[in-house]
């Protein structure tokens, strides 16, 4: 196996959830300038995120479906004109050369 594969520097952080506010400790090499007290009372880096399973969509029970039937629909009513359009436009074009 190769050695120093694998960062150094790994510690304790806090990573908050900059939309929700909560936050969760944990190992990580991740660089950040910012120090938040944890519960503990100890002082541990801080890394800033815009979202985390506590405000994913996924996560939260509030995604999306997108209708992918409708989208297929849609698609196949795309193509049928386009193909209508180009038998349209040989059929011309054969009708001008007789």
């Amino acid at each position: 196996m190769q050695s120093d594969l694998h960062p150094k520097g790994y510690r304790l952080m806090i990573f908050r959830d900059s939309a929700s506010g909560q936050s969760f400790l944990t190992k990580s090499c991740a660089n950040t300038n910012l120090n938040a007290v944890w519960e503990d009372g100890k002082e541990y880096p801080l890394y800033l995120m815009g979202i985390s399973a506590f405000t994913h969509p996924f996560y939260t029970g509030q995604q999306k479906f997108v209708d992918t039937a409708g989208r297929v629909d849609k698609f196949q009513q795309r193509a049928a004109k386009t193909a209508a359009a180009q038998a349209a436009k040989a059929e011309a074009s054969a009708t001008k050369k007789k």
